[in-house]
C-alpha cells in the first residue's frame, strides 16, 4: 500500500512537471523546457538526467528494470519521450528527435506499453499538444 501511494505521488509530480514544459516546447519551441522534460523523465526512472538521456535505448530499459519501477512508470516515460521526439522534429533537432523516439519505443516494447495509448493522467495534455 505504501509503495503504491509513493508511486501515485511520483506519477502525479511527473505529470505536473512535464505538462507546462511540453506545452512550452510545442508552442514556443523552448529548448530549455525540453531539457526540463528530459530531467523529469530521468527523475521518474531514477537516473541522473545526463546519464539517462545519453543512454542507448536498450541501456535505458536495463536501468529501468534494475530500478524496479520500470513496470509502473513505463507508459508515462514512453509518452513523454515520444512527444518530446515529436517536438524536437518540429524544431529541426532531428538527431535528438530520433534518439528520444527510439528510447520511447524501447521502453514501450520492453514493458508492454503502447505509444498509441496515452496514460489517463496525460490525456488532457496530449489533446493540448495536437
Amino acid at each position: 500500500m505504501l509503495h503504491r501511494d509513493y508511486l501515485l505521488e511520483v506519477i502525479e509530480q511527473f505529470v505536473n512537471g512535464i505538462s507546462q514544459s511540453l506545452v512550452r516546447v510545442f508552442v514556443h519551441r523552448d529548448l530549455d523546457a525540453a531539457q526540463d522534460v528530459e530531467a523529469a523523465v530521468s527523475e521518474l526512472v531514477q537516473l541522473d538526467p545526463n546519464t539517462a538521456m545519453s543512454l542507448a535505448p536498450e541501456s535505458l530499459v536495463t536501468m529501468m528494470v534494475l530500478s524496479g519501477t520500470g513496470d509502473a512508470v513505463a507508459g508515462y516515460a514512453a509518452f513523454a519521450l515520444n512527444r518530446l521526439g515529436e517536438a524536437y522534429e518540429r524544431i529541426g533537432e532531428h538527431e535528438l528527435a530520433e534518439a528520444r523516439k527510439a528510447q520511447a519505443r524501447a521502453i514501450a516494447d520492453s514493458f508492454g506499453a503502447s505509444l498509441d495509448e496515452v496514460p489517463e493522467e496525460l490525456r488532457e495534455l496530449n489533446a493540448q499538444l495536437h
